[in-house]
């Protein structure tokens, strides 16, 4: 079996992946490839899976490629987790150009402008890579975990032949989450989470087939926890659609028009958002990034090595073995959920063994949340067509159709950003459409 990483230099993932893989008796032995456009961190990365290698006193191959033809050459999985453009140059100027329109944001990687231009550097990177795929390893699996989630998975499921799965942590925290507010045990707590990614809703939340819902609600009202003090955004979304959303309140804060509102300054404190956190965690990771490369080299921390609760390495053992396993991921809706648009990406329940990945009918959400989820769908959509057809009107739409910034903007405001953010990234050929 080989697996290969794509940004392998994203060392801290890489090292959660694989040690998931390793904890597999039966993947002890597998070929693990590391692929980067970075030397220094491909470098860091293999000397870490050595060190974790030893850890698990497993017996994998481990190889380290700057070459993506020889990366995916005979691959039976892949695992995409690249960023292109890096903190420096390309998200300063998701955030810091937008900012002079009056338009701020949080993470900024998953709709909104900021996700809009995150896909327009991403997608055709991985659409380039699928055509190498295609050549050398068609019938490989694709894990992607890069953001935005959903519209990088639809555009590579609907631009090439590879079979992709997106995957998130969202589902699987959100639910120790909650479990954790609530006093019960994770392991007793039964779920159907079904939407799209970061908006998906625990339609079915139970504890040994008990409705926690009732007891959810009685939290919120009764007995607040402190731990749910970040996380005002989607409680308030709850008590509105009646139904717990999956991704953090710093996300969902823009992805809807109601909560960072330019004169109305007071719901940044209300709901506690974090305007521009996802930059202040990017250079806390840089400074800190020496100390931790030395460490990851050296295998700090590596004692009785621990499985995560990452999917990759259950859709892997899976697939391999047959013995059944059940995840969220991301594919394309044919007929999943029925007032979703089809062919949308879709967030539902899967059933994976060595027949492959096999959603789960939904049916109809609860329409308030199949409401919400359209609204984001209207980007995702638009912007993978400007992507896979190079058509920037279908950008200038994407960017229209994006709830909080369409609520701060007027029309000719929104193209006029998106001209600006065009020409900021230009400089730095990230985005190779519209020329």
């Amino acid at each position: 079996m080989k697996i290969t990483l794509i940004g392998a230099g994203s060392t801290i993932f890489a090292k959660s992946i694989i040690s998931d893989c390793l904890s597999f008796p039966e993947m002890k032995d597998m070929t693990i490839c590391l692929y980067d456009i970075n030397k220094d961190r491909l470098d860091t990365s293999e000397k870490m899976m050595h060190k974790l290698n030893e850890a698990w006193k497993a017996n994998a191959t481990i190889i380290a490629t700057m070459d993506p033809r020889e990366a995916f050459d005979g691959a039976d999985y892949a695992v995409n987790m690249i960023q292109v453009g890096g903190y420096e140059p390309c998200t300063v100027t998701d955030f810091e150009i937008p900012k002079k329109y009056g338009l701020r944001q949080t993470i900024a990687d998953t709709l909104g402008i900021g996700g809009i231009f995150r896909t327009l550097r991403t997608l055709p990177v991985m659409l380039d890579y699928c055509k190498i795929m295609e050549e050398v390893c068609p019938d490989v699996y694709l894990l992607n975990y890069v953001n935005p989630m959903a519209m990088i998975t639809m555009g590579i499921l609907k631009g090439t032949k590879i079979k992709t799965v997106g995957l998130c942590h969202s589902v699987q925290g959100s639910w120790h989450h909650l479990a954790k507010a609530l006093g019960v045990d994770p392991k007793d707590v039964n779920y159907v989470c079904a939407g799209i990614n970061h908006q998906s809703f625990y339609l079915k939340f139970e504890d040994k087939g008990k409705d926690l819902y009732p007891a959810i609600f009685d939290k919120y009202y009764n007995d607040f926890p402190k731990e749910w003090e970040s996380d005002r955004v989607r409680l308030e979304l709850m008590t509105r659609l009646g139904y717990y959303i999956t991704e953090s309140s710093e996300h969902n804060s823009e992805y809807c028009p109601w909560f960072i509102k330019p004169g109305k300054e007071y719901l940044i404190d209300e709901y506690n958002i974090p305007l521009d956190e996802y930059p202040r965690r990017c250079v806390n990771q840089i400074a800190d990034w020496d100390k931790m490369k030395i460490d990851l080299e050296n295998g700090v921390g590596f004692e009785n090595p621990k499985k995560t609760l990452e999917y990759g390495s259950d859709i892997i053992h899976a697939l391999n073995t047959g013995e059944t396993v059940v995840i969220n991921g991301n594919v394309l809706n044919k007929g999943i959920i029925d007032n979703l648009p089809y062919d949308c990406c879709v967030e539902v329940p899967c059933v994976i063994d060595r027949n492959g990945i096999m959603p789960v009918k939904i049916g109809n959400l609860p329409e308030q949340c199949a409401a919400l989820n359209r609204t984001n769908v209207n980007v995702q959509i638009l912007t993978v067509k400007a992507v896979l057809e190079n058509d920037k009107n279908a950008l200038y739409q994407a960017a229209m159709m994006d709830p909080h910034t369409a609520q701060v903007l007027s029309v000719k405001e929104i193209y006029s950003l998106v001209d600006d953010m065009l020409k900021a990234h230009e400089p730095h050929g990230c985005i190779p459409l519209f020329k």
